[in-house]
Formats: C-alpha cells, sequence, structure tokens
C-alpha cells in the first residue's frame, strides 16, 4: 500500500508542472498592445506639413525689391516742371520702370494738369522729342520783350502762315511762341481776328502764360494780364485788315486740319 501511494502522490506531482505551461502560452495575448504606438505617434507628421506655407508666404518678398525708386534721370528730376513742345508745361510725378514686349523700359510720367492728361515718356528719348527744363528768367524776359516789337506778317497765303505759326507753337521755343501771340494779337481797335486766327492765337498765348507762370511763381491769371500789357506796348498795325480778309476764306479747313495734325501727333506719341 505504502507504495501505490507513493506513486500516486509521484503522479500528482508529475502532472502539476503540465498544467502551468497552459499560462505560459497565454502570456502573448499582451502583445496587441504595441500597435497602438503608431497611432500616437502619427499626429507629429502635422507641425512639419503647416511649416510648409511658411516657406512659400516669404517668396513674394523679392518682387518688392526689383522696383527701384528712381528720382533723376537725363537731368530731370520727380516733382519737376518741364516743358514737352507738343503739350506745353508738365509736371514729371514719377519715373517709373515697365516690361514691354519682355523689354524692360524706363518712363518719365508727366502730368498736365489743365489738359487733364498723363504722358510716359521713355527717358532715352528725351532729347528726341524736344523735351526741356523750365526758361531761365533772363529768357523770359526777352519773350517779354519780344511782344512789345512790331508785328512780321509775311504776304503769303493764310494756310502757309497757319502752318508757321503752329510749327513755332509746337517747337517749344518760348521766344518763337512769343513771336505768334505778337503777330496774331488784335487790339479793340483793329480788325477781328478769323477763326483760325483766334485757335492759333488762345494755343500760343496759353503755352507761353503757363510757363511765365511757372517761372515767376505766380497765376496764369497774372501772367496773362503781364502779356496783354506788353502787347499794348506795339505799335499799331497797317493792313490789319486786308490779312484778316485773306484768311476768312480758308479758316475754317486749316482749323479742320489743325486738329487732325494734333490728334496723329499724340497718337503717335502715346504709342
Amino acid at each position: 500500500m505504502p507504495n501505490k501511494t507513493a506513486k500516486t502522490a509521484a503522479k500528482a506531482t508529475v502532472s502539476k508542472p503540465a498544467a502551468a505551461k497552459p499560462a505560459s502560452v497565454k502570456a502573448p495575448a499582451a502583445k496587441p498592445v504595441a500597435p497602438k504606438a503608431p497611432v500616437v505617434a502619427a499626429p507629429a507628421k502635422a507641425p512639419v506639413a503647416a511649416a510648409k506655407p511658411a516657406v512659400k508666404a516669404a517668396a513674394p518678398a523679392p518682387k518688392v525689391e526689383e522696383k527701384k525708386v528712381v528720382t533723376q534721370r537725363q537731368g530731370f528730376k520727380a516733382n519737376e516742371f518741364v516743358v514737352y513742345p507738343a503739350h506745353g508745361v508738365g509736371q514729371i510725378l514719377a519715373i517709373e520702370e515697365q516690361e514691354i514686349a519682355g523689354a524692360k523700359l524706363e518712363l518719365f510720367v508727366i502730368n498736365f494738369i489743365k489738359d487733364k492728361m498723363t504722358l510716359r515718356v521713355p527717358t532715352a528719348k528725351v532729347a528726341n522729342v524736344g523735351m526741356r527744363k523750365l526758361s531761365e528768367p533772363a529768357l523770359v524776359k526777352k519773350a517779354l520783350e519780344t511782344l512789345k516789337g512790331r508785328a512780321r506778317v509775311k504776304r503769303t497765303m493764310w494756310s502757309r502762315r497757319a502752318q508757321e505759326y503752329e510749327a513755332k507753337i509746337n517747337s517749344g521755343d518760348i521766344v518763337a511762341i512769343a513771336e505768334v501771340v505778337r503777330d496774331l494779337y488784335r487790339s479793340e481797335s483793329q480788325p477781328e481776328q478769323s477763326y483760325s486766327e483766334r485757335q492759333l492765337y488762345e494755343a500760343a498765348l496759353d503755352r507761353l502764360s503757363r510757363e511765365i507762370a511757372v517761372v515767376q511763381h505766380s497765376t496764369e491769371t497774372e501772367a496773362v494780364k503781364e502779356i496783354e500789357a506788353q502787347l499794348a506796348k506795339s505799335p499799331r498795325r497797317t493792313g490789319a485788315k486786308t490779312e484778316a480778309a485773306e484768311g476768312e476764306a480758308d479758316a475754317e479747313g486749316d482749323a479742320d486740319d489743325t486738329d487732325g495734325d494734333d490728334n496723329t501727333t499724340v497718337a503717335d506719341e502715346a504709342a
């Protein structure tokens, strides 16, 4: 009997280790916890993606550097008053750079306040178009002295004389413009001007008074009064009635031609 009891006890002791094996097999059940780590780490990539727009926002900065502010070119400065032959006195608002047909072009931006017009002139073509600085006071004085002289009217057809007057007005020469004012001026005691004569006279008077006003730092009204005072000192002309009669015949046609020429000039300059 003792032997059986010992064998039974031995079997019991042997069977206990066998029961412990299932516990060691179940231990790997804790491994599913490991996949959770990537889920937590994934949001860490978001800050890297958010940093990229900051680099793109800084890209436009170089464009501001390309626009360089230029204040002087060819001896002319911004905010300076100049004389443009075809339009008279204007003010340079700015000197800017534009890209036209793939090429960079530097331009004077000139404003003509009275005409309500802005003109852009290439800085490299200033000499070609005849743009100049305002006349010196001594030259203005010479122009005013010219007004007191005797009118010089050629004995030619009015159409030819009208072309000569118009050429003088658009020359930009202040003395030449004063000559046109002197030659076309009519006092109250003299015959009235024809339509064509009056148009040219007013154009010349406007160009002359504008420049005198800017040079002398006065108003245009004051400049016109000064011009008329000088004209009143000129000797009385003879034969004015005959010359006016000659101009009446083709005054209307000449006025139309003059307007057409002006339009062509502006179009060419704008192009």
